[in-house]
C-alpha cells in the first residue's frame, strides 16, 4: 500500500501542471479591473479632458470632476464637465457624462443650457478614444 502511494503522490502532483504552459491573460480584453473601473474609459477620459482643469479623480468610483473651462475664443462662456464610468466593461452605455454652462452677463456667470450634443460629442470622444486603447493594447 505504501509503495502505490509512493508512485501516486509524484502522477498527482504532476498533473496539477507543473511543467505547463498557464494560459496567457488578454490584457486587452474590455474588462480591465485593476483600478475600479474600465481602464480603457478611465484613461480615454483622462485624455479627452486633458485641456480642463480636474477637481477630482476617483478611480475606484470611476468619476471625473473639470474645474470652470473658459475657452479663450469666447470669455464669456465657461463649461465644468462630471464624468462617471458606471461598469467595468468596455460598453457605451457604462459611460456618463453631465456638463454645466454659464455665461457671464453683466460680470455675473449666470446658468446656461447645455446643448444636448455637447455632451453627446464628449461621450463619442472618451468611447472612441477608448477603443483606440483597447486595439493598440491588442496590437501591441
Amino acid at each position: 500500500m505504501a509503495l502505490l502511494a509512493a508512485f501516486a503522490l509524484p502522477l498527482a502532483l504532476g498533473a496539477c501542471g507543473g511543467g505547463k504552459d498557464r494560459p496567457k491573460t488578454d490584457l486587452a480584453a474590455s474588462k480591465v479591473t485593476t483600478i475600479g473601473v474600465n481602464a480603457y474609459l478611465w484613461r480615454a477620459s483622462l485624455d479627452t479632458l486633458s485641456f480642463m482643469p480636474l477637481v477630482q479623480t476617483d478611480s475606484n468610483g470611476g468619476v471625473i470632476v473639470t474645474d470652470w473651462y473658459i475657452n479663450p475664443a469666447v470669455a464669456t462662456e465657461r463649461v465644468k464637465v462630471t464624468v462617471t464610468i458606471l461598469d467595468q466593461d468596455l460598453r457605451a452605455d457604462g459611460l456618463r457624462v453631465a456638463a454645466l454652462r454659464q455665461v457671464n452677463q453683466n460680470g455675473q456667470w449666470v446658468a446656461a443650457p447645455v446643448k444636448a450634443a455637447t455632451v453627446q460629442k464628449l461621450e463619442d470622444a472618451i468611447l472612441t478614444r477608448a477603443r483606440d486603447l483597447r486595439r493598440a493594447a491588442v496590437a501591441g
